[in-house]
């Protein structure tokens, strides 16, 4: 493709992931209340969160609506993210990345899920009872909204860590024994990027690392499955070049009826 045709494209799905943002921040505003349910699901009963000015009730679900917006269109984001790059390559590495394309939007649902159902609620837990007979403590609503959100997206991103795998081993730029003898910077990235999830808390980045280290290996087993591109070529056909030598020594055989050619004379 041209590089007019590559902004063309990138044209088209900016245009497309904008309108598919705007829809879906239609229906989130439209439904804003179910939205606050949901969201104060993993609060303890007793506790509502609060606000502070007349405009924050207003400006807080608006910016819920914004971030649910983000979350429910992120796999189609991703998806016109990686289907931009895939013109650029070659037919083989399209081959490679193709099937990997379904595994985003399920990755993501299956991070977000594990973020609501466990990493939150776990999160909430501990930070409401750490010194709670030391403090008042209260919840602001615009700041735990955004905490609720942001821990949604960013474990949601996290568990996308078998796509890079797959993709870094199918285009052949590392091996699986190479990550599986690097393993231990591997767990080290990982904690890191627990560390930096908007709980801050120790228990919230060990229950985030605990899936990721599990997706890593497991990553690692279906790379070594699926092998590398090399492994999967066949043997070019045709005969070798100590064939072809002996074959060039060798003489055609005379065809019928022709008299066969002396042999060299000793003299």
């Amino acid at each position: 493709m041209t590089l007019v045709e590559h902004l063309d494209e990138l044209r088209g799905r900016i245009i497309f992931s904008g309108v598919t943002l705007l829809i879906v921040s239609v229906f989130c505003f439209w439904q804003n209340a179910a939205l606050l349910d949901i969201a104060n699901g993993p609060l303890p009963n007793d506790v509502e969160p609060l606000t502070f000015s007349p405009t924050e009730p207003f400006l807080t679900t608006l910016t819920l609506v914004l971030y649910s917006s983000i979350l429910i269109a992120m796999p189609v984001l991703l998806y016109h993210a990686y289907a931009f790059v895939l013109p650029a390559l070659t037919p083989r590495e399209k081959k490679t990345l193709l099937p990997m394309l379904l595994m985003i939007p399920i990755l993501f649902v299956a991070g977000v899920v594990f973020a609501y159902f466990i990493v939150v609620p776990a999160a909430i837990k501990f930070l409401l009872n750490f010194n709670d007979d030391q403090f008042n403590i209260q919840i602001r609503a615009r700041e735990y909204y955004s905490f609720f959100s942001l821990s949604l997206i960013s474990v949601g991103l996290l568990f996308q860590i078998p796509v890079g795998i797959l993709a870094v081993t199918r285009l052949g730029i590392v091996t699986p024994q190479q990550l599986a003898k690097n393993r231990r910077y591997a767990v080290l990235i990982i904690a890191v990027l627990a560390m930096l999830l908007p709980g801050t808390d120790p228990i919230t980045m060990l229950i985030s690392m605990l899936p990721l280290v599990l997706l890593f290996e497991f990553s690692l087993i279906l790379a070594r499955a699926m092998g590398t591109p090399g492994e999967e070529e066949p043997l070019t056909e045709g005969v070798g070049p100590d064939e072809e030598e002996q074959e060039e020594r060798e003489e055609p055989d005379a065809a019928p009826g022709e008299p066969r050619p002396p042999p060299p004379s000793d003299h």
